[in-house]
């Protein structure tokens, strides 16, 4: 089942997947990590690494996730 956002734009975010990079850590166009384990939300941080900033709010439209 296909998970359902806020809005379009974190539907998009959330859900992208990139061709060219098999990790969304190395993809500069991957910007939001969900973490199924914990159900948690964040904004990547492009860094080399797997780290992200987590997030409780929608950045586009401001609800609760």
């Amino acid at each position: 089942m296909k998970k359902t956002f806020c809005c379009e734009k974190m539907n998009y975010y959330a859900s992208y997947r990139c061709d060219q990079h098999n990790d969304p850590f190395d993809c500069p166009d991957c910007l939001i990590h969900h973490s199924t384990q914990t159900n948690e939300y964040g904004i990547i941080v492009h860094d080399g690494g797997t780290s992200f900033i987590k997030i409780d709010f929608c950045p586009w439209c401001g609800s609760p996730l």
